[in-house]
């Protein structure tokens, strides 16, 4: 690295338009614009909420792989990229950090449409390997010369496409570096065998940095000092054979090297400037520590995974009251199913905490299984635990549940078997945005041989489901956002599943909601008679089968009706209800509300929901306006 002044070494973070403007510094210079960059990661995520300890213990890092790298040609691929604040500071968007997921703000994971810096979206665990090595094996076909990175955090190495993947590369030997991320933490804390794997090799990290201990001191010594740090220097990476076991790594076809201490960022600039000339595949392992610098999040990394706003100083929630998450009355309920029928058990990939599994996991450790980011697995394992007479609850967001498509269909629903699949987060998230809505589980579930999909207007509901569910002799889905509602508690809680419920009188048409919509549904109604038009209000709980009685009732009374639901429009609830109807021959839907067919990025649920017309104001409108628009058309038939 060329020696540059004291006064060149220094560059503020407000300054940096580039990666190519920190190119050059050196030690202090490094640590100071580190220090500076954690201190903007803790007062924005303060206030806007946010991923916060994966990008605090990554800084080092992503300071040493700009300043090797050129980028935007060369290409840096973070997988989940929750990880990725760091990178979008120092690749031209200081300004624009305060924005951070926010509604037309920056995005709290790469986007290519953001910015030319980031190579690949990411929003899923376990993909950097798989697109790194397809721009990879671009490169090669174009006969250019970028250079590929894929950054991946050990629990994401545990997802099934990352082993895919790392066969591959193995196999084809395309150059490219996989930079192993190493923090012994995920969202919750890892498991499986390559777990393990990782944590001998921490082991022989720590035994290194003995090593180097040692090496340091030598060199102090007179006479013989230096001579003797020059041969332990020129050895180094023998040493590391010796006391590194890279077996896993090495029998994929991969050259291994580290671990090393990945906040030591001019260690780390060494090592990817020497490895970046090697043939073939290769794979740096790096210590990180989750939470890195701000002592609230080093203590509990797990809470400061994802954090709404807090206090700076403390590290408190800002808001005190927090809203009851229906994740919480999943976990109560089938604590309450699991003390009765001890054939009940839970499945997590990667997320009890979320989910609402941590207090089951306490009480019924022999029942509880954390699969890991492995979600096709966790489908498959649960129809084998099904086809041995368990009762398996497989509690994932709804996001993830998508990966498990083929397993749901080919696993549980062909030979029907009693999986239950309980769809945490569904509909919008907010600021987590596109990746993270759960909005298409409808469509992708409801023409699955023997499959139900229910969905809860509350959360009394919502447990009476889960109760009735342990008697179920069929796959089946309930879906549920991630905020219980606070609607008054209109919805009876002894119907049986497939049942739906009128729950308000009407004489002027039916407002047909569907979960989270159903409260929305009721403040329209009441709303709307203050304009002289009472609107029946009807939890159509059931998407699959649909309460055909009910819906036959309903066409029959000759009002308009409408159907509400907070998911895609094409294949979705309102999609089914016309499907039905075209085959009886009945009256169908005047208007069908949802989200039409587009990408709803991050922002406030509140403010998607405007975004797409599902807000009160706008339905109660367009419902109105339809209404008398269609009563115009029949007076003027009449006439």
């Amino acid at each position: 690295m060329s020696r540059i002044s004291d006064k060149q070494n220094r560059i503020r973070l407000s300054d940096v338009r580039s990666p190519k403007d920190i190119k050059g510094l050196s030690g202090d210079g490094l640590n100071a614009l580190a220090d500076e960059i954690r201190h903007t990661l803790i007062h924005t995520v303060s206030e806007s909420g946010g991923h916060l300890a994966s990008n605090l213990g990554i800084v080092e890092l992503t300071l040493a792989l700009h300043s090797v790298y050129s980028c935007p040609k060369d290409k840096i691929i973070f997988d989940v990229g929750h990880q990725s604040y760091v990178h979008k500071l120092l690749t031209g968007r200081y300004n624009e950090f305060p924005t951070l997921r926010m509604e037309g703000g920056l995005s709290g994971f790469p986007k290519r449409s953001e910015s030319e810096y980031d190579a690949f979206n990411t929003g899923h665990a376990a993909t950097s390997i798989s697109a790194a090595l397809g721009m990879a094996h671009a490169r090669d076909i174009n006969g250019t010369d970028e250079h590929i990175v894929a950054v991946i955090g050990d629990g994401a190495l545990n997802g099934g496409l990352s082993y895919e993947a790392l066969g591959d590369l193995g196999h084809n030997k395309t150059n490219m570096l996989i930079i192993l991320n190493d923090n012994e933490m995920a969202i919750d804390r890892n498991v499986g065998a390559l777990s393990g794997h990782l944590s001998e090799l921490r082991s022989s990290y720590r035994y290194l940095h003995i090593k180097e201990n040692v090496k340091r001191n030598i060199s102090r010594l007179p006479v013989f000092g230096r001579s003797l740090y020059s041969l332990l220097e020129h050895g180094k990476d023998a040493l590391a054979r010796l006391f590194v076991h890279d077996r896993f790594f090495s029998s994929l076809g991969l050259n291994y090297f580290g671990p090393i201490d990945g906040h030591d960022t001019e260690q780390l600039i060494r090592y990817l400037t020497r490895i970046r000339h090697i043939s073939g595949p290769v794979i740096l392992h790096v210590i990180t520590q989750k939470g890195r610098g701000y002592l609230p999040a080093e203590k509990s990394p797990e809470h400061f995974h994802g954090v709404t706003p807090f206090d700076e100083k403390s590290g408190a929630p800002v808001n005190a009251e927090i809203a009851r998450k229906n994740s919480k009355t999943v976990g109560e309920t089938l604590c309450m199913l699991a003390q009765e029928d001890s054939s009940v058990v839970a499945i997590t990939a990667a997320m009890s905490d979320g989910t609402g599994l941590n207090d089951f996991a306490r009480r019924f450790p022999e029942r509880f299984f954390d699969v890991g980011i492995a979600e096709e697995h966790a489908a498959t394992m649960a129809a084998g635990m099904a086809a041995s007479g368990l009762k398996p609850y497989f509690v994932v967001y709804n996001t993830f549940a998508q990966r498990a498509y083929d397993e749901i269909l080919h696993d549980a629903c062909l030979q029907n078997l009693p999986v239950r699949i309980l769809l945490d987060r569904s509909g919008f998230v907010g600021e987590d945005g596109e990746t993270h809505h759960g909005l298409y589980d409808f469509a992708y579930l409801r023409h699955m041989p023997n499959m139900r999909v229910f969905a809860p207007a509350d959360e009394r509901e919502l447990q009476h489901m889960i109760l009735l569910s342990r008697y179920a002799d069929y796959p089946l889905a309930i879906r549920y956002p991630r905020d219980a509602s606070v609607m008054p508690p209109y919805v009876t809680s002894d119907l049986p599943l497939g049942k739906w419920e009128r729950l308000r009188p009407g004489r002027d048409g039916t407002l047909l909601a569907v979960g989270s919509m159903v409260s929305t549904a009721i403040m329209i109604r009441d709303k709307l008679i203050k304009e002289g038009l009472e609107l029946s209000v009807v939890n159509g709980s059931s998407v699959c089968p649909l309460d055909n009685e009910m819906l036959c009732e309903i066409a029959a009374q000759g009002a308009p009706y409408f159907t509400l639901e907070e998911h895609s429009l094409p294949c979705g609830f309102g999609s089914a209800v016309l499907e039905e109807c075209h085959k009886r021959a009945i009256a169908m839907p005047l208007k069908c509300f949802g989200l039409e067919k587009e990408i709803y990025t991050q922002g406030t649920i509140t403010q998607l929901k405007r975004a797409a017309g599902l807000d009160e104001e706008t339905l109660e409108t367009e419902i109105a306006a339809a209404i008398r628009r269609k009563k115009e058309l029949d007076d003027e038939r009449t006439n």
